[in-house]
């Protein structure tokens, strides 16, 4: 769901360079920020540079701006103040710029069926990471980037439907299809992380 035209990236939460590989590989010239020294050195392989910054604190001074793309994939959650960043990350924009999230979901239909029976334990990864800072639903994602100043240009959720023992039963396409109408259509209840579009509002 990325734009089509390749550009300048900022990858916000790199890691070791996962999505800066797969966006280098389709042309992109990808700028990283991590907060691990490890992965900054792993990352470099991908970024023709990665700024070593825990973003709790803001982006970089030293950081420049013009970017085509600014990706939060799974980093906004950790934040004490993801608002305030994605506020910040306007004045990085290129004029045209856009900024792609992914966020858990932590609605989805396992973790509803688990808090109807009163369970609520973190894990070690997943929406109920033991190192998430805030818990954000489909539309509380969307809510998120519109209250810090950008229009939604696409929202969908990436997902499955419950078909359990069953999916090996049907046709890949149908599954395939039946996954997408479901997200399509509830994406609160059947997707397992929200991805979003946006641009900033002059």
């Amino acid at each position: 769901m990325l734009p089509n035209s390749p550009g300048q990236v900022l990858d916000c939460g790199c890691g070791a360079g996962d999505n800066a590989k797969i966006l280098k590989d389709r042309g992109w010239t990808v700028t990283g920020i991590t907060l691990s020294p490890e992965e900054q050195r792993t990352a470099s392989a991908y970024c023709s540079e990665v700024y070593l910054a825990d973003l709790n604190n803001g982006f970089p001074k030293t950081l420049g701006n013009g970017y085509n793309l600014i990706l939060f994939s799974h980093v906004l959650e950790h934040l004490i103040s993801p608002a305030k960043l994605l506020e910040e990350s306007r004045n990085l924009l290129a004029p045209d710029g856009q900024v792609a999230v992914a966020l858990p979901n932590v609605l989805f239909y396992p973790y509803r069926l688990r808090f109807l029976r009163g369970k609520f334990e973190y894990e070690n990864s997943g929406a109920l990471d033991e190192t998430h800072l805030k818990f954000y639903t489909f539309s509380s994602g969307l809510r998120l980037l519109e209250s810090s100043g950008y229009q939604l240009k696409r929202a969908m959720a990436d997902g499955v439907f419950p078909l359990w023992k069953f999916r090996n039963i049907f046709p890949a396409s149908f599954v395939r299809s039946l996954n997408s109408f479901a997200t399509g259509h509830w994406p609160g209840l059947f997707g397992c992380q929200s991805l979003y579009i946006a641009t900033a509002i002059p």
